[in-house]
């Protein structure tokens, strides 16, 4: 077991000091000062590799890079997940909050993420880590640490407490990566993104605010199209109201509803949505901001989603459109390996069920002709349909039938969705495989859902959204459990590859794909070591289970290529 060292960097500076921990926090000796905090680091790390202890990865090691540390443990994640499953979910989870807590003090409020790459100072400033004035924070990281390795230890369930475990390494390595792919960037070129906006939209507006050309000759278009008084196409009621007045009633502006209507104006204003989306999210107000230097910096937030899923800090680094993906392009020998997971939420709901008959149905290739060929006499688009149904807890329409051949010939894995879909009806909680646990009700919800002369058909409605929700949480929450594992995996692997300053390194990730950067002579080993990490991050997070999470891979100059 690797040792642990509590890290506090100096408010101002490049110094710190450390202190070695043991596994229950116990410091080992007294703290030791670094004039150059990391230099001190990179000579630990060299001998020892220990797994750093600290408030948070923005602001411990961020200032660290380009150096790289293979582990650590970060207070302010491990909190968070600590405090959701002793029903306290939600509550604030900084180094200073957590103090208060074991100091019986008023708990300081949360900070708003910053939402800055380049203000790195401010990471330092004392109320990032809301600490009470003339606190020394090593000695809180210290005993927060050691708190926290209490509240783990305190699980009574030692499976349920090995797989927390697992869970907290898996959350903390994904801080590492955060940060690291946040440093590196994915390579983006800012000419190949200007021809594209430009061919879409019209040439750039000189003046800032003005709507490209192309876009405002379709708004003009539009209105032509329904021969109405002049109206803002980004105005949601004023488009109800243009359509209307043609006698076209829309229940909104979504485009699957203006999809179904039989009208020129209906498709010209899916297409200025479509455009318009491109030019607010990333246009070029989004290049100058995310994409200097040739490479766009997300800012990813490390479980920023209920679920487990990473959110981001502006920049729309979870939605890149697929027609800008032809930007990202490798830098001359290299190579982008692009590897995403295929069908990966009915295979995680396969493993957590161990239904025998849909862990062979997702043993491989593609579940849903599997399943259609096994439950749906060859009819992909029903077993599509109905298992995604099971899932969301769809069951309008003419769903009804096909959940109940899944029920037929999967009782494992219907039972389990529909257990997980009671308890949040009924107010509980739900957890994931590792045992990320789900938010409580709300008061409201409590409110509407109880007493008895509201619990009619309102205080229903609200039970079955409530079941919805934790049906589909106990899946998405372990699927992006598996994604962290596998992440942490690649990147262990990454490192086993480097070759000088030449070093593949993972600059992307969304969800259920990722993007290595990689010198274009280890592309191949690259790819081995995403399919090797799959089965990887498989047997940690659902052990021994014959479910396969296969992985399909792309070794490519340019992400739009990849599929």
């Amino acid at each position: 077991m690797a040792p642990r060292i509590a890290l506090a960097p100096d408010q101002h500076g490049p110094g710190g000091r450390l202190q070695p921990l043991a596994d229950d926090g116990t410091p080992l000796g007294p703290p030791v000062r670094a004039p150059d905090l990391a230099a001190a680091v990179a000579e630990r790390e060299a001998a020892e590799q220990p797994r750093w202890v600290w408030a948070a990865a923005d602001s411990a090691y961020a200032p660290l890079l380009p150096l790289r540390l293979a582990r650590c443990h970060d207070l302010r994640l491990v909190e968070a997940l600590l405090l959701a499953h002793a029903g306290a979910w939600g509550a604030p989870r900084s180094l200073g909050a957590a103090w208060a807590r074991l100091r019986h003090l008023p708990v300081p409020a949360d900070l708003p993420d910053s939402g800055s790459s380049e203000d790195q100072d401010s990471l330092f400033a004392p109320d990032r880590l809301q600490l009470p004035p003339g606190t020394d924070a090593l000695e809180a990281v210290v005993a927060v640490h050691a708190d926290q390795q209490r509240r783990i230890q305190a699980i009574d369930d030692p499976a349920a407490r090995s797989r927390f475990r697992l869970l907290v390494a898996a959350e903390s390595a994904g801080a590492l990566l955060a940060t690291e792919m946040a440093y590196d960037g994915l390579p983006w070129r800012t000419d190949i993104h200007d021809q594209l906006l430009t061919d879409l939209l019209g040439p750039r507006p000189h003046i800032a605010g003005t709507q490209p050309k192309l876009l405002a000759e379709l708004a003009v278009e539009l209105q032509q199209a329904l021969g109405s008084r002049p109206f803002n196409p980004d105005s949601h009621t004023q488009v109800l109201r243009a359509f209307a007045d043609q006698g076209i009633q829309l229940a909104s502006t979504r485009s699957w509803e203006l999809q179904k209507v039989d009208h020129p104006a209906a498709r010209l204003m899916v297409r200025y949505k479509e455009l318009s989306r491109i030019h607010a999210a990333h246009g070029w107000a989004w290049q100058d901001t995310w994409a200097r230097g040739g490479r766009f910096r997300p800012e990813y937030v490390v479980g920023g989603v209920v679920s487990g899923r990473w959110a981001s800090r502006g920049g729309g680094a979870l939605q890149i459109p697929r027609i800008l993906r032809r930007a990202v392009v490798a830098d001359p020998g290299w190579a982008l390996v692009v590897a995403d997971a295929a069908q990966l939420e009915p295979r995680v709901l396969a493993a957590l069920s161990q239904d025998a008959g849909l862990a062979r149905t997702a043993a491989e290739g593609d579940l849903y002709e599997a399943l259609a060929a096994n439950a749906f006499q060859g009819d992909r688009e029903k077993a599509k349909l109905g298992l995604l149904g099971a899932m969301y807890g769809q069951t309008s329409g003419d769903i009804g039938p096909l959940l109940a051949t899944l029920r037929r010939r999967y009782p494992a894995a219907m039972g389990y969705v529909e257990a997980a879909a009671r308890t949040g009806e009924d107010g509980g909680i739900v957890r994931s495989r590792l045992g990320r646990a789900c938010p409580p009700p709300s008061a409201d919800w409590l409110d509407l859902t109880e007493a008895p002369e509201t619990a009619g058909e309102a205080g229903g409605r609200s039970a079955r959204a409530r079941g919805r929700f934790t049906r589909n949480y106990v899946i998405q929450a372990s699927g992006a459990e598996w994604a962290l594992a596998l992440l942490a995996a690649l990147r262990r692997r990454l490192t086993a590859l480097e070759s000088g300053a030449d070093r593949p390194h993972l600059v992307f990730f969304q969800h259920d794909e990722v993007v290595v950067h990689t010198p274009a002579n280890l592309a191949d080993q690259v790819a081995a070591a995403v399919a090797a990490v799959g089965e990887e991050a498989r047997t940690l997070v659902f052990g021994d289970t014959p479910v396969r999470f296969p992985l399909s891979t792309a070794v490519v100059q340019c992400y739009a290529d990849a599929k």
